[in-house]
């Protein structure tokens, strides 16, 4: 809990935001504050510097250390930033002249807080609600679900081959109340199957992660309906930018880079007509011209200094019309 905040990618993201002085920009993941105090120092205090984020516990920490730090500039909004529509129309803002950032991994207070609930390293109770007033919980899913629905949420969202032997193990387990007892059981599923291949065809497992590492993230993306939520805000946030003005995205697994590379390539196209149609009939026109056609990585200094960046991705486009 006292570790450092170290926001990822913060030299590659603020140099594609291309902040300005005088313009609106909006940190739609605002967690610790880390992308959002750099924003606002460069804007030199003239501009306006919104911050969205889901989770009150964190928001309320970001708002007391602002105030400390004489921030008082900067506007915070209790949201999920899927409505980052509403959000700054709440605020009398029409458009985004300067740019939108979003930071789409779970924050390092999150998963340092075993009450949260998010690791599989520290005991807690099996919650991963990014809202912590949201109703559903991981509890609920691993001990209320069908064990068919359970195994398809571990393979969609955790792309997780074992799924359905995972998901037997589960219900047969149930009821499990504990991070732990859940990581153990998903871990007896996985681990062995990871040992019998070793041992059977001589060769190391490339995959050195956790055994119940893609399972508790197929857990926390059902939560909290993340992949919905990306996408209504990647949509939302084109549409609110002013010609000029940029999104930047950082994803942190192949499902979220999957769908921003998709929008961004989509608001980039002159046309959606299928291939073989002589004439474009679809009225399409392009509104994003793509800054990155190769996603952006950290460099190897940064993953020495932050692991949890290793896995990052950054996406950018800029709106054109």
């Amino acid at each position: 809990m006292n570790k450092p905040h170290i926001p990822v990618m913060l030299r590659q993201s603020l140099e594609l935001l291309n902040v300005s002085p005088g313009k609106v920009y909006v940190d739609a993941t605002a967690g610790a504050g880390g992308h959002l105090r750099e924003i606002a120092a460069r804007t030199g205090g003239s501009g306006t510097v919104i911050g969205i984020d889901q989770d009150i516990n964190s928001l309320n920490k970001l708002e007391a250390a602002l105030q400390t730090e004489g921030l008082n500039s900067v506007k915070l909004a209790h949201a999920n930033f899927r409505d980052i529509k509403q959000v700054i129309g709440d605020l009398n803002i029409g458009t985004v002249n300067g740019g939108i950032l979003a930071d789409l991994g779970v924050s390092s207070m999150q998963l340092d807080n075993a009450e949260r609930g998010f690791s599989f390293i520290k005991d807690g109770p099996l919650d991963m609600r990014m809202n912590p007033t949201a109703r559903v919980t991981a509890e609920k899913l691993v001990n209320e679900l069908p064990e068919r629905e359970l195994a398809d949420i571990i393979y969609r969202y955790g792309e997780e081959r074992l799924s359905r032997q995972i998901a037997h193990r589960i219900v047969e387990a149930r009821p499990i109340k504990t991070t732990a007892e859940l990581a153990a059981v998903v871990s007896r599923v996985v681990g062995g199957k990871r040992a019998k291949a070793r041992r059977y065809h001589g060769r190391s497992d490339r995959d050195q992660s956790h055994p119940a590492t893609r399972t508790f993230q197929a857990l926390r993306i059902a939560v909290n309906d993340e992949l919905g939520s990306i996408e209504e805000f990647l949509r939302e946030a084109i549409e609110v930018l002013e010609p000029g003005a940029r999104l930047v995205v950082i994803t942190f697994h192949s499902l979220e880079d999957r769908l921003v590379k998709q929008i961004l390539r989509e608001a980039a196209a002159p046309c959606i007509c299928p291939p073989r149609q002589p004439v474009c009939t679809c009225n399409k026109r392009t509104t994003v011209k793509i800054l990155t056609p190769k996603p952006l990585l950290p460099d190897e200094e940064e993953t020495l200094a932050n692991p949890r960046s290793r896995s990052a991705k950054l996406r950018a486009g800029e709106k054109v019309s």
